[in-house]
């Protein structure tokens, strides 16, 4: 995209005080994970989604019997009222015997009076966002106490994220240099230094994480989830996914409709599209979520953009203007390694502001230090937190897990730079402000060293529960259209629309949606057909 993100990426909401920046995955490295439109299948060069996701056989393979039967040892996270353990699943399913990779996972026992409804496990999305984190700092403490009361709530950071041996490829320095490479190359060595970045970070993943990155699918995360699943003793899996949470709960329930329980997939991706179309259509969603931000910016008297009168779409031109003049004359930000604001990082940090209008007003603000001051601090910061980078200089592995599973769930977006300059005008249609950066973002998985193992693909689930998806109108990271084309496709979904704005809708501010899930989530009944809130 504009910056760094690899395009493939969601995020759903972490913790409270992030969530009002970000919203969760969760995570920067690719705002992209796109999905398709109705009736195209989002298939590109030839692919096909007429299969769908099979279910594998009811019956634990003997080789599997260990991993199934193994006990967690609890203890004390360091975290008041958190336990952790270590769960062992297989590197590799196919050869089980191959060796293991340790998984992080943590829980909060039930607090309150009633019947135990088992464990209910969360994901905040991504992919690479850290599940154990979200659930220690936000799911643990700010659910619905009546969903706490009646729940364990678990969580396990997916293979190769976070605390579950992570996938590793760049040290600060050079993640710092990737984040700032030019994502509008204006000529030949321009292109060839995105190119070049590229290559260079695909290669240091290979080189770091060689064996690992062969085993970071989505499928394969969502196996590990049935292990945790039996390990915790429950029947059936009851879960909350936000983001490309929703794409992990949707392929467990896939692989194994017959124990899915109460599951509810917020900020919902389609399954059937491929990397292309994924990104193109979340490009459109940042300029809808965009145009809304400047529709309200230009009423106020400190909008940086224009005033009153001002269309959204001339807002949108001074901000490309604004880019513009980053690309050659970076701004000042106050930065102790000596970062300066220029045009990829100044783009993520609007971007990053776009996944909750909760965040509008400090956008103003920075936005107005930036282009009125000649300050860019404010949307270096921005840009800092949702790459999940610390004052010292520190990544977390968000990014590289990021290009990990999304580089091996689907083959990539384009095969050269050709191609992505010949999808331009397409991406500068669906979005004049984000479009010809995130249209070179695309080419993040195309230097990948591991093959995608993925494909599209529909996902049915027949003989699921009834599984609750729940889209946002206005989500500009997972488009309305992807939930209810994920609806559609599983023979239970049930789809629960919020109008507004924003990326996912739980616990955002909307009662009419927080009391359809959670009576979901505490009764098993979902809301009726075609019911919307606001």
């Amino acid at each position: 995209m504009h910056t760094r993100p690899s395009p493939h990426r969601t995020r759903g909401i972490r913790t409270r005080t992030t969530a009002r920046l970000t919203a969760t995955f969760v995570t920067a490295a690719a705002l992209l994970m796109s999905a398709c439109s109705p009736g195209s299948s989002g298939t590109a060069r030839g692919a096909t989604v007429d299969a769908a996701l099979a279910a594998l056989p009811r019956a634990t393979p003997s080789a599997l019997t260990s991993y199934y039967g193994q006990r967690l040892r609890w203890r004390d996270c360091g975290v008041p009222g958190f336990q952790c353990a270590t769960m062992k699943a297989p590197l590799d399913y196919a050869d089980p015997g191959a060796g293991s990779v340790r998984l992080a996972v943590a829980r909060k026992k039930a607090t309150g009076k009633g019947k135990p409804l088992g464990s209910l496990l969360v994901n905040p999305g991504g992919p690479g966002g850290s599940a154990v984190g979200y659930l220690q700092e936000y799911a643990g403490i700010g659910y619905p106490a009546q969903v706490r009361a009646r729940y364990d709530m678990v969580a396990v950071d997916p293979r190769g994220v976070a605390r579950s041996e992570p996938v590793h490829c760049l040290d600060g320095r050079r993640m710092d240099a990737y984040t700032q490479t030019d994502m509008t190359p204006d000529d030949q060595r321009e292109r060839n230094t995105l190119v070049a970045a590229d290559r260079k970070f695909a290669e240091s993943c290979g080189a770091h994480s060689a064996k690992l990155l062969r085993h970071v699918s989505t499928v394969e995360t969502a196996r590990d989830m049935d292990i945790l699943r039996a390990v915790l003793g429950d029947r059936r899996l009851n879960y909350v996914g936000a983001s490309y949470g929703t794409f992990l709960g949707a392929t467990y329930a896939g692989l194994f409709p017959a124990r899915v329980g109460r599951m509810v997939l917020d900020g919902a991706m389609d399954p059937s599209l491929d990397a292309r179309r994924l990104n193109l259509d979340q490009t459109a969603g940042f300029e809808t979520a965009f145009r809304a931000f400047a529709k309200d910016c230009v009423r106020r008297s400190d909008c940086p953009l224009g005033g009153k009168g001002t269309t959204p779409a001339q807002a949108g031109d001074h901000l490309r203007a604004f880019f513009r003049k980053l690309d050659t004359h970076p701004l000042p930000a106050g930065d102790a390694d000596g970062r300066r604001l220029g045009e990829a990082l100044a783009t993520t940090g609007v971007i990053a502001s776009m996944y909750d209008e909760g965040s509008w007003e400090r956008l103003r603000e920075a936005l107005t230090s930036a282009m009125r001051h000649n300050d860019g601090a404010a949307l270096l910061a921005l840009s800092d937190s949702y790459y999940e980078r610390d004052a010292s200089g520190h990544y977390s592995n968000l990014m590289m897990a990021n290009a990990a599973v999304n580089c091996l769930d689907l083959p990539p977006a384009f095969t050269g730079p050709e191609q992505a300059e010949k999808a331009l005008p397409a991406f500068e249609k669906a979005s004049p402000v984000f479009g010809p950066g995130l249209a070179w973002a695309s080419l993040n998985c195309t230097y990948w060293p591991v093959r995608a193992t993925g494909e599209p693909h529909r996902i049915e689930a027949r003989g699921a529960a009834p599984i609750l998806v729940v889209g946002t109108v206005r989500d500009p990271a997972t488009p309305y259209r992807w939930a209810q084309s994920l609806a559609r496709q599983l023979s239970s979904g049930r789809l629960l629309t919020y109008v507004g704005d924003g990326h996912t809708a739980y616990g955002r501010g909307s009662a009419c949606i927080d009391s359809a899930i959670n009576t979901y989530l505490l009764r098993g009944t979902p809301p009726p057909p075609g019911k919307r809130c606001t």
